[in-house]
């Protein structure tokens, strides 16, 4: 056996691991300072998340509110509603054509059969429907099949309070940029 044969390779072997060795112990100092960086990234992500959960909670609590408020039959936005006076001129002058009051079609999203639905659960006035929260109104679509569960109802407590209060123009102008009832 020729014992050169044999001591190369293995002297070779040798030095290409103290080598690795070293070199690996050096990128490896480098490598401290991106964990640190990484952990600074990964704790600050952490405090953002607590402030947006945070946030997330307190926009529920005035969410819950708002609807508690709604749902005991309080109007839209205040809890002492004037009363107003419908003004079918300045309705028909705005729209172009005569607007009866408390048409529940005047708001975008609503037609003959979801009005006769909405009647038919009790709502047949702006006001009625202003002060209704967006979760019964889809309740009663629900109710009413499939057909009728398709539709948002979003924004139809919001259009029905400016018809109620008679700023027409206002209205007119926020419906031409809704879709079906829809932002």
């Amino acid at each position: 056996m020729n014992i050169p044969c044999i001591l190369i390779p293995v002297l070779v072997g040798l030095i290409c691991g103290i080598l690795g060795y070293l070199l690996g112990k050096m990128n490896s100092k480098g490598d401290d300072s991106l964990a640190l960086s990484l952990q600074a990234d990964l704790d600050a992500c952490k405090a953002n998340t607590r402030n947006l959960n945070a946030k997330i909670s307190s926009l529920e609590d005035d969410l819950a509110s708002k609807t508690n408020v709604s749902a005991s039959g309080q109007s839209f936005t205040s809890t002492a509603a004037p009363a107003f006076l419908f003004d079918a001129l300045l309705a028909s002058d705005t729209y172009g054509k005569k607007i009866k009051e408390n048409d529940l079609k005047i708001v975008e999203g609503i037609g003959p059969k979801i009005e006769a639905l909405l009647n038919a659960a009790g709502i047949t006035t702006w006001q009625e429907l202003s002060e209704t929260s967006t979760e019964k109104l889809q309740s009663i679509l629900n109710a009413g099949g499939e057909n009728f569960a398709i539709h948002n109802p979003g924004t139809w407590a919001k259009q029905a309070f400016l018809a109620y209060q008679g700023k027409w123009q206002e209205l007119k102008d926020w419906q031409q940029g809704l879709l079906g009832g829809k932002e």
